[in-house]
């Protein structure tokens, strides 16, 4: 019988090979939203985070806010996963992790930093057992949005039974205890990354660790670019093909 390390390696493992089934896509026709919408309450309810409603979708005022991106990830066609990517800055400050935790987030924004805040992150309870290396492959997104959008910061919002996975593999840190967080029953932590405190080298070991966190800047405008839509964005938080950002935490 394989060790957790062990199985976590081989994981970390698949995912590389997953990448090459895997499709990114942003939520944009009804039918698309409905679907995740649909996800997220058969995973919530699954795990006790939410109450069952006779409605079986869960979405909020934050899915059609103009700094969010709703992704679906399909694996073979199927809907496995999905998380929802928000882009703070000064000018942009929609999100349920702002409500939650407004006396952290809010002075960081209020000196200029720009945070990309993932939530909504599910997975398909029957396909997550099939494949357990969908947690990597989804919150790859968080990291793309990182380096696009020239991060200060990471954000991860946690129960508190999963902490330890976060500060393990994304290297997070804890900013606040568990609070009630809109929409669920259980409590979560704010944890996070100071991505301005890397270096070359921590960065190098960490795509030696985790190679499918890598990515094109082709990749990311595919996913990101938005023409018109966020001229409100300030200049720094978007990427040039002369000035990227790393991407990881300081060990």
């Amino acid at each position: 019988m394989r060790s957790t390390a062990e199985a976590r390696t081989a994981a970390l493992g698949r995912s590389v090979d997953l990448l090459d089934h895997v499709d990114y896509r942003i939520a944009e026709t009804p039918a698309e939203k409905e679907e995740i919408y649909n996800l997220r309450y058969r995973a919530y309810l699954r795990e006790g985070a939410i109450q069952a409603d006779a409605n079986q979708r869960v979405t909020d005022r934050y899915d059609d806010a103009p700094n969010a991106w709703t992704f679906g990830i399909y694996l073979h066609g199927e809907l496995c996963s999905s998380v929802r990517i928000s882009v703070l800055t000064a000018e942009w400050r929609m999100s349920p992790s702002v409500e939650a935790f407004g006396d952290i987030l809010h002075p960081r924004l209020d000196r200029g930093a720009i945070i990309i805040d993932p939530t909504r992150f599910v997975a398909d309870p029957e396909k997550a057992k099939r494949f357990p290396e969908l947690p990597y492959v989804t919150l790859r997104l968080a990291y793309l949005a990182c380096e696009f959008f020239n991060a200060d910061i990471g954000l991860a919002i946690v129960r508190p039974e999963h902490q330890a996975f976060y500060r393990r593999v994304f290297l997070h840190e804890t900013l606040a205890e568990p609070r009630s967080f809109p929409g669920l029953l259980k409590p979560v932590g704010l944890m996070a990354t100071d991505l301005r405190r890397a270096n070359a080298a921590v960065r190098k070991k960490f795509f030696e660790r985790y190679p499918h966190m890598r990515s094109t800047a082709f990749e990311r405008r595919m996913l990101f670019e938005r023409s018109g839509e966020h001229h409100s964005l300030p200049p720094e938080a978007m990427e040039t093909p002369y000035e990227r950002t790393s991407i990881v935490p300081q060990s």
